[in-house]
């Protein structure tokens, strides 16, 4: 790859740029970052955390949210696959944003990116932490006992990535492992064995829906959505990539791909296993996943299950903070963040940004003291809403330099497909934002629980434009600028 690439001139290195200690090691294959990807979708938190939502909202039509979803998806991964490629820069969503269309617009993709994936640490490491504590036969876990394990989870995950890459890898490959047992292996025996509804079931809605289902699906595909992010986590670690401008973006994509297959394979067959369906859609309450499984297999199958859950979840929460904290590192490296001067510092042999891994365990355990609080509900929800919005703004940024004839391809490349698909992953951004932070009742849930979408982007947003304005004078040229594609991504 080389610098003509790049728009504008390269300027001399800026200290931020031009320090040693701020230059990442390259310890991640095409495969690593592949596997990283994988773990951070994660086809057993993709399934599992969704699947009853998604029945309960719509029947068992809501299946089809995951087609239209992944294609939706898989059009933003095909942009992001060509912005990786021209700007290969730890960040992800932050850098391309910025390099695409400026500074103001790459700090407001990495604000909703680190405090929505910060706020899924937290999700994760609670969910983790109830399984756990299930394994261990601890039953009806108080609200402050599940936060303490989920705290010795963050503790145990952040210790992880701070450790090194090596463990991070072993701990991926565990998870990936699980996930083709917990998903593929359980799904093929489910289908083959147990198989109690027809195929038509996917085709019908809740017993009790009657004129349009338009709602229930909008609902199902909001949630489907939340299923299928965490693909441009490959993009975050670019600069520990071998070759990032080609294997990072082929990692996106594929990533994306086999998770959503598989998260698709999984749900028709559990959704043709359910015992008594219209008994489950009557009451909406349960997990249908869990029941499934007990019953067909015997609860021999639990404790197993209940492991591979806790792996699963743990591993996702690995992936997760190794994207967000490199989307910090990125920021704090170009002097975009308070605190830039020790959150851009590496340490270690492997040199790892270890202050910016800190920050968001910090962050995230802070967010576990308020779980199960209607605080901790709304926030929540910006877990959904923030990467939406960070994927939307780098996305709307390359539509616009393609219509303004200012778009200039990297190595991968879509070629004459690559203006249509970015057109059409904008417009699909726009109405998954739109649908996303749409309020909706909820029966028993007061006004501000049903519109938290909405009320927490305010906050966050002015959060935002306040911490904005404090560093903006002293926001240093974009790495691209500063330092050629070509020094970059060639040791």
């Amino acid at each position: 790859m080389t610098s003509e690439v790049i728009d504008g001139p390269a300027h001399a290195p800026t200290p931020a740029t031009a320090a040693a200690d701020t230059k990442l090691n390259r310890g991640f294959s095409f495969r690593a970052a592949l596997s990283l990807a994988f773990a951070d979708i994660s086809p057993i938190v993709a399934l599992y955390a969704i699947f009853a939502l998604g029945l309960f909202a719509a029947g068992p039509r809501f299946f089809w949210a995951f087609p239209i979803v992944l294609v939706g998806q898989l059009l933003v991964a095909c942009v992001f696959g060509e912005l990786a490629s021209r700007w290969p820069y730890a960040g992800s969503v932050y850098q391309w944003a910025r390099h695409v269309r400026g500074t103001a617009w790459g700090w407001f993709a990495a604000w909703a990116y680190m405090w929505g994936l910060t706020l899924t640490l937290s999700t994760m490491a609670y969910a983790a932490a109830g399984f756990l504590l299930e394994v261990v036969g601890v039953e009806d876990a108080g609200r402050w006992t599940k936060a303490a394990v989920a705290l010795g989870v963050i503790a145990f995950g952040t210790a992880a990535n701070m450790i090194g890459r090596g463990v991070l890898k072993v701990m991926i490959v565990a998870s990936i492992i699980c996930e083709i047992v917990a998903s593929v292996v359980l799904g093929a025996i489910l289908l083959l064995f147990y198989r109690v509804n027809p195929i038509s079931t996917l085709f019908e809605g809740l017993p009790d829906q009657h004129g349009s289902t338009l709602g229930p699906m909008l609902i199902a595909i909001a949630f489907a959505g939340w299923a299928f992010l965490g693909f441009e986590s490959a993009g975050s670690i670019a600069e520990e990539v071998e070759r990032p401008e080609r294997n990072v973006p082929k990692a996106i994509i594929l990533a994306l791909l086999l998770v959503g297959v598989i998260v698709m394979f999984s749900s028709v067959a559990v959704i043709l296993a359910i015992p008594d369906l219209p008994a489950v859609l009557n009451e909406k309450s349960g997990d249908p996943v869990s029941a499934t499984l007990l019953t067909h297999l015997g609860p021999s199958i639990a404790k197993p299950l209940l492991i591979m859950f806790v792996i699963g979840f743990v591993s996702a929460f690995l992936a997760v903070q190794s994207a967000v904290s490199r989307a910090v590192y990125g920021a704090a490296r170009d002097r975009a963040l308070p605190g830039a001067a020790q959150l851009s510092r590496l340490s270690g042999p492997e040199r790892m940004p270890i202050r910016a891994i800190g920050l968001t365990a910090v962050v995230s355990a802070l967010f576990i003291l308020f779980a199960g609080s209607n605080l901790y509900d709304m926030l929540v929800n910006f877990s959904v809403m923030g990467p939406y919005i960070a994927f939307a703004i780098p996305v709307f940024g390359a539509a616009l330099a393609r219509a303004t004839g200012r778009w200039k391809p990297g190595p991968f490349t879509l070629g004459r497909w690559g203006a249509p698909v970015t057109y059409a992953a904008a417009a699909w951004l726009a109405f998954e934002v739109v649908n996303v932070v749409w309020p909706r009742q909820q029966d028993g849930q007061p006004w501000y629980i049903d519109a938290s979408m909405l009320l927490s982007l305010i906050a966050l947003g002015v959060l935002g434009i306040l911490v904005y304005l404090r560093v903006r004078g002293r926001i240093t040229a974009p790495v691209g600028e500063t330092a050629p594609v070509s020094q970059q991504v060639k040791e």
